[in-house]
């Protein structure tokens, strides 16, 4: 399981350009004490402890009163003065992006560095003052934090205390070259580039993580509908284990479209790996049948009793889905938990491969199914508590080939498309910017009547992936 992502940041001159504030705090204490006090030789520097700042003007036994002093000054003189550094807000939007949690670690005292990100609109998860260097990293490892931003020496001393990535930003007095000398693992020319060496750093650890899985598996049957998740898992399982020690098993059966087969066993064959095509039943079982919410937990159970033995019999250690990490986040997933009782493994979820990053992956791969849109089984067409029928299946399956065909020959290009069963009635869910053209064109919509619907209408409100759940009033006794 993918540890949860946290991340730590300094705060001056690395989140907030706090020069000014303390230049002008400094100053105040100046004409206060009538010690001559240069502010902005002061403000060259940050990065210590106030209390090493103030030695340099101040006898040691005046120290503790300075230090009091500047702090009781600091509010009125240093909040309203200081700017955000270009690229915070966004740094912290992008640890969030991958469900990961933001805390500032820094020197100065901790209301201080609270009033600041409250001015400033800045929402940290979590801060912790009074912390330079080494006791920065203690305070890192304490709260599991694997990256730390900083601009000076001292931080790069508490990311390799605390065992963390330390990324260093040249907008304090350090610069580049000074900072990769002291250690840094990575310099940035700026926080702005924050978010896409994150991106690139999650995704890189992501993949890795998930070929170690899948070489400490030794040996895997993908069950693999064609779709760019499963799609994605066979590949990874192939350059993990060689095809030797994968295989490919595609169920047939009713909810299986038409259309998706023979793209599977292309895809199979091109990696080198057998493909396995046995049949499933879940039409025998009452519950699937039923359509209530907990179809899926039917439909996978079928699945993985299949696979399970077939596994077995070619001497492969694992059965894995392709159930990504964004699948888990979503809810209510009653399939998971029959694949999960019955033993599956689910590499790409463990690794917290989310689809976005499935996606990216295929695409730097040069796997077809890279941008193929999302393509669930048929079943999940109709609407729960209407029961399941092989006619069912097969009149939705005729009326989105048909509906993709019309589209085709009116020159319309689609990414995704759905035709909802919800009774006599067919609800036409295609992408947003497509639902007035297709609402207008009579020959799009007989394409989907001469599928067997007595009407059909279009969604307004476009394309919603696992739309049918909106109409569960109690998905969580389905869990």
């Amino acid at each position: 399981m993918a540890a949860e992502l946290v991340v730590g940041f300094d705060l001056d001159m690395t989140l907030i350009d706090s020069r000014p504030g303390i230049a002008a705090v400094w100053e105040a204490v100046s004409q206060e004490t009538g010690v001559f006090i240069d502010s902005q030789l002061v403000v060259s520097r940050l990065g210590p402890p106030l209390a090493v700042e103030a030695a340099h003007w101040f006898p040691e036994h005046e120290i503790p009163d300075v230090v009091a002093r500047y702090r009781a000054l600091y509010p009125d003189h240093a909040i309203d003065k200081v700017a955000l550094i270009p690229g915070a807000q966004e740094a912290f939007e992008a640890v969030r992006k991958h469900g990961g949690k933001v805390i500032v670690v820094t020197a100065k005292n901790e209301p201080h560095a609270r009033r600041h990100l409250e001015h400033l609109g800045l929402h940290a998860d979590e801060v912790v003052g009074d912390a330079w260097a080494e006791q920065k990293g203690e305070a890192l490892k304490a709260r599991n934090a694997s990256i730390f931003v900083g601009d000076h020496l001292g931080d790069i001393v508490g990311a390799k205390t605390a065992h963390a990535i330390s990324v260093a930003v040249p907008s304090g007095p350090i610069g580049m070259d000074e900072l990769r000398a002291a250690g840094a693992d990575v310099v940035l020319a700026d926080l702005a580039d924050f978010p896409f060496w994150l991106d690139e750093h999650i995704l890189t650890s992501r993949l890795e993580a998930l070929e170690k899985s899948l070489q400490d598996a030794g040996s895997v049957l993908v069950a693999f509908s064609g779709g760019a998740d499963s799609a994605f898992l066979l590949a990874a399982a192939v350059r993990a284990l060689g095809n030797e020690r994968v295989a490919a098993a595609t169920a047939i059966s009713a909810s299986l479209a038409e259309a998706e087969l023979a793209p599977a066993k292309q895809f199979a064959e091109d990696l080198g790996v057998q493909h396995f095509t046995p049949d499933t039943d879940e039409m025998s079982s009452e519950g699937y049948r039923a359509n209530a919410g907990d179809r899926c937990y039917f439909c996978k159970a079928e699945l993985l009793d299949t696979l399970g033995p077939l596994a077995t019999q070619l001497g492969l250690a694992y059965v894995a889905t392709g159930t990504n990490a964004d699948d888990a986040r979503a809810g209510f997933r009653p399939g998971i938990r029959a694949a999960h009782e019955r033993g599956a493994t689910t590499p790409l979820k463990d690794a917290g491969l989310t689809k976005q990053q499935i996606r990216e992956a295929s695409r730097r791969w040069g796997l077809a199914t890279w941008d193929k849109p999302a393509a669930a089984c048929l079943s999940s067409r109709i609407a729960y508590g209407l029961q399941i029928t092989p006619a069912r299946l097969a009149r939705v399956d005729q009326a989105e080939a048909a509906l993709r065909a019309a589209l085709h020959d009116e020159g319309v290009h689609v990414t995704n498309l759905r035709v909802r069963d919800v009774g006599d009635t067919a609800r036409v869910e295609i992408d947003k910017e497509l639902v007035e053209r297709v609402t207008e064109s009579d020959t799009v919509l007989e394409a989907v009547l001469a599928a067997g619907f007595d009407t059909v209408e279009v969604d307004p409100r476009g394309f919603r992936s696992g739309s049918m759940n909106e109409m569960l009033t109690d998905p969580e006794r389905y869990r």
